[in-house]
């Protein structure tokens, strides 16, 4: 097979990819043989979603791993599937009925859910066609939807136990509300932004004299003014010798015509404001928490639209929250109570769907009972923090342990019910008296009710169950767990693959489903539901800004795979805004960063940046010049193939193993170094640290094999080749280095780069006598790099002696190019070079040294001539250009070089000088600075002699 001249991405994945599924080379494994199993679970993204950057660096990372173990020769499960987005799913499907006319009431509820599951079958597959893009390699046969009958049954059934064991239950409790959707939200769906408003001081006039400090009011200051309807108190710190007189009294709430008591609480901070605080329970999760202290009544005044209600004097009812707002402070002033309005500050939650002002709501919902003892004696909760302090669960990086632990030790009740139609539907059915019924089933509940003695109508709970509770379930649901079976009688599946090896997630989610999943899965089934969760960052914009639309800085993965124009880039950026208005800043930031569109970088590149960005910590900028430089890294992999291919098709690539081999030392020398990077590979994925294994291939690929390596090579290779007696078996060896560590490399960095690597190793793999796979052959297909066994280290095949003296080739053709570069000579001009040092090594050295340095001719002499040519002194070696030299310029190089080496001498006699250090630091360490020091101080001794020559 005959490679292009030039890296063609797109074409090249348009073909592997369809080939790899056809072939069933994602599939799950149950092979009893295997010892190892893998199994990793995706994170469900949205089903109406579209792959962002997160998914795309996320999503890499999980199939990094899974070809990596697949490859090992585990038994290997990537588990895919998506989320039925309670929220987003019936936003989109309700703004396509608005475009018609039509409401989801007009419909009805059982026509408009047959609306959403058209819409999925239409729509809901394109993440996972990008995903497909991204070269992911779940296992699709085993796809998973969260309405999925088996995924619903889960539910189901996980509600109905969790019920019976008293831990869910239906309460009126305060939640995040959306006012537009008419339902609870969860905290993640609710926005932060910090905005421009005001801070309102409000003057309480007290109800009774005050005979101490003759006091006429309290001042209370509010962002929001309207919430005083439905105040109930006003609280000072019980230390607070301001006030203290005072509690126990009351105030007049102003413009209602009720008193409310002065109450003591440490929550209030004494230096903030006037120190006084109005008390709104029904409005404010941090007063809910003091009016549950103090036993408070809860007056909510507003609908569930956020109208002002019937709790409110009369002349507010009916009207929205902000339009009272102004109506209030306009009565509050005329009632002489209104003190001032100051600019300020402040963070407004708004719903991330629909942009409205989240309302804190007391309204009734279900919850699950976080801190409640189960059956066995100890809450969810409890067995949550114990899976990760057991060391059963393994955080990476561990820090992330405390965030998990902070969480679980401060949780409240989860409020698992929505207000919507699309969803798993909540198997509650209410009597006319109120009675509750939970079963798996309206028969189940009827039974149920007549057990209890009630023969009248039953309705079904119109809420449906937060998403985050059946993504809860996953890493069990997915498995088809079957409840009330015990583990041992459980599917093959089950027993194979639960727990799973690794969670891989953002950090954002830690509390709202890693934990979640714990709680769950440790709970039902009585397992862990994976050993390690390695937490990574969040991707940012080159400048470390979230990526946001309203920011116009989202960057699409698939138009960094296949390039975008510029004026299509800024029509993706400026269309569908919330606000509008942000369109033309958005556009002239986008031409600006942007001049020329984005070009394509292929699949490739785009995994080996995300790769590469992986490293420990809370934000990843994505620079695109790093696509730009991995892309290069394809570009200079694909033609270092070609040159192999040029010089080792058709000749002998050492496949017989009869024949003699005579290996160099560079030979020795780069197989060493691949035994050194295959080692490290495995140590970084072991780790996590994939910034790390891809850094490995990187510097092993390009500055190894390439720079270096094929340089040797050619040398070893032309026709004179190294005058050696046994030229035959010294080109035979050379070549069969040269396939084989290349077909090594692409294995080793096919998790990360899996495109080019299976398009160049199948060129390769022929040379390097690489046979199809026992599974490919049993399979009848075509030979893959996805099922050849990953590379391991063989530390007998490590040669100390080759990377000795082929290091110190490295820095005899440095030095010679640094003595070239001092003496401005061109590229093309060779020189002569005289070589003082041990004659064997120099000889041994010199057609690589007159190759790579570009001189044309090495002469070994015991002593330097003298002279006013630069001499560079690389250990016991003297390297001199036989050239004419600029003495002038001859002596400000010596100097600078002087300087340079005695500074490093003081350093390191100062760190030997050091009591503190010699005692702390390793034995090694120590050594190590000691040879440093006499190294420098050699070196020195010799530049010093030179420079006195040209004085």
């Amino acid at each position: 097979m005959e490679l292009t001249k030039s890296f063609e991405p797109k074409e090249i994945e348009s073909r592997w990819y369809p080939r790899w599924e056809k072939s069933g080379y994602f599939k799950a494994g149950l092979d009893p043989a295997k010892t190892e199993s893998f199994c990793i679970q995706l994170p469900p993204p949205n089903v109406t979603g579209t792959l962002h950057m997160g998914h795309g660096f996320n999503q890499t990372l999980m199939d990094t791993l899974t070809r990596y173990h697949r490859m090992r020769g585990d038994n290997t499960l990537w588990q895919p599937g998506t989320d039925h987005a309670g929220i987003a799913t019936q936003i989109v499907v309700e703004r396509q009925l608005d475009a018609q006319g039509i409401s989801r009431h007009d419909l009805g509820r059982e026509a408009f859910i047959e609306k959403v599951w058209e819409w999925k079958k239409i729509s809901g597959d394109t993440i996972t066609r990008q995903m497909r893009r991204l070269g992911t390699s779940p296992d699709w046969s085993r796809e998973r939807f969260t309405m999925d009958e088996g995924l619903s049954q889960s539910v189901t059934e996980t509600f109905v136990r969790l019920y019976s064991e008293g831990l869910i239950y239906r309460g009126k409790r305060l939640v995040n509300w959306d006012p537009k959707l008419h339902t609870a939200v969860s905290d993640l769906e609710v926005v932060q932004e910090e905005e421009d408003g005001f801070m309102y001081h409000i003057r309480y006039p007290l109800a009774q004299p005050d005979n101490v400090k003759g006091l006429t009011h309290l001042t209370v200051a509010t962002t929001r003014p309207e919430t005083l309807l439905g105040d109930v108190a006003v609280m000072v710190h019980p230390e607070d010798e301001r006030y203290a007189h005072l509690i126990g009294k009351s105030v007049k709430l102003p413009l209602c015509d009720r008193d409310i008591p002065i109450i003591a609480d440490e929550y209030v901070d004494r230096e903030f404001g006037t120190g006084v605080v109005k008390v709104t329970p029904a409005h404010d999760f941090n007063d809910y928490a003091v009016g549950q202290r103090h036993k408070l009544t809860m007056i909510c005044i507003l609908t569930l639209d956020a109208r002002i209600n019937d709790q409110a004097p009369e002349q507010y009812r009916g009207l929205d929250r902000f339009d009272a707002r102004k109506i209030i402070i306009a009565d509050l002033e005329a009632a002489g109570v209104f003190d001032k309005a100051e600019k300020h500050k402040l963070k407004v939650p708004r719903g991330d769907r629909t942009n409205a002002v989240i309302e804190p709501m007391l309204t009734d919902q279900w919850f699950v009972a976080m801190s409640k003892a189960g059956p066995e004696g100890k809450s969810i909760t409890e067995q949550a923090l114990e899976c990760v302090s057991s060391g059963e669960i393994r955080f990476h990086p561990e820090n992330w342990v405390n965030t998990y632990n902070q969480w679980l030790n401060n949780i409240q009740d989860w409020c698992i019910s929505r207000q919507l139609w699309w969803g798993h539907q909540i198997p509650a059915w209410y009597g006319v008296n109120g009675e509750v019924f939970v079963a798996h089933d309206e028969a189940g509940a009827r039974r149920l009710a007549d057990k209890a003695g009630y023969a009248g109508q039953l309705d079904r709970d119109n809420d449906v169950l937060d998403t985050w509770f059946s993504s809860a379930l996953w890493p069990f649901s997915t498995l088809d767990w079957q409840e009330g079976q015990p583990f041992d009688a459980q599917n093959e599946f089950v027993k194979q693959y639960l727990p799973s090896t690794v969670l891989v997630t953002g950090f954002d989610i830690i509390f709202f489903w890693v934990a979640r999943m714990v709680m769950m899965t440790k709970h039902i089934t009585g397992k862990i539901p994976f050993r390690d969760v390695y937490v990574h960052g969040l991707i940012r914009d080159s400048e470390g800004q979230k990526m946001s639309k309203s920011k116009g800085n989202v960057l699409d993965p698939i138009d960094l795979i296949d390039g975008i124009a510029l004026d299509e880039l800024v029509k993706k950026r400026t269309t569908g805004l919330m606000n509008p208005k942000q369109a033309a800043q958005i556009e002239k930031h986008t031409r600006k960063e942007f001049p020329e569109g984005i070009p394509a970088f292929g699949t490739d590149a785009l995994r080996f940046t995300f790769a590469s960005l992986a490293s420990p910590g809370r934000d990843i900028k994505f620079d695109m010049q790093r696509c730009e430089g991995y892309r290069n890294f394809c570009n200079k992999l694909w033609n270092a193939t070609r040159f192999v291919l040029m010089n080792c098709e058709g000749h002998d690539t050492g496949r017989d193993e009869s024949l003699p081999l005579e290996y160099t030392a560079a030979d020795r020398w780069m197989i060493s170094l691949l035994q050194q990077a295959e080692a490290e590979v495995a140590q970084h994925f072991a780790d996590y640290r994939f910034d790390m294994a891809a850094r490995t291939v990187y510097e092993l690929v390009w500055n190894t094999y390439c720079d270096w390596y094929v340089e040797l090579a050619k040398v070893q290779l032309q026709d004179r080749g190294l005058r050696i007696e046994n030229a035959e078996a010294q080109q035979r060896a050379t070549r069969r280095t040269l396939v084989r560590v290349l077909e090594t490399m692409l294995r080793m960095a096919h998790p990360i780069i899996p495109f080019i690597t299976e398009e160049l190793w199948q060129s390769v793999a022929p040379l390097a006598g690489k046979a199809p796979s026992p599974e490919q052959e049993r399979a009848g297909g075509e030979a893959s790099i996805m099922l050849q066994a990953y590379p391991k280290a063989d530390e007998s095949k490590i040669n100390p002696q080759a990377i000795e003296q082929i290091t110190l080739l490295q820095e005899m053709v440095n030095a010679c190019r640094r003595l070239r570069s001092e003496m401005n000579l061109s590229p093309a001009q060779r020189v002569p070079l005289i070589a003082a040092g041990d004659a064997a090594t120099l000889n041994a050295l010199a057609p690589y040294i007159s190759s790579l340095a570009k001189m044309n001719e090495v002469n070994v002499v015991a002593e330097l001539p003298e002279g006013d040519a630069p001499v560079a002194i690389v250990g016991a070696f003297k390297l001199m250009l036989k050239v004419e030299i600029d003495v002038v310029a001859e002596r400000e190089r010596l100097d600078k070089e002087i300087a340079r080496l005695s500074n490093e001498v003081a350093k390191t006699q100062a760190k030997l000088g050091n009591e503190s250090f010699v005692a702390r630091a390793p034995a090694a360490v120590v050594e190590q600075e000691k040879k440093r020091m006499t190294d420098f101080g050699a070196t020195l001794i010799q530049l010093q002699a030179q420079r006195v020559k040209l004085d």
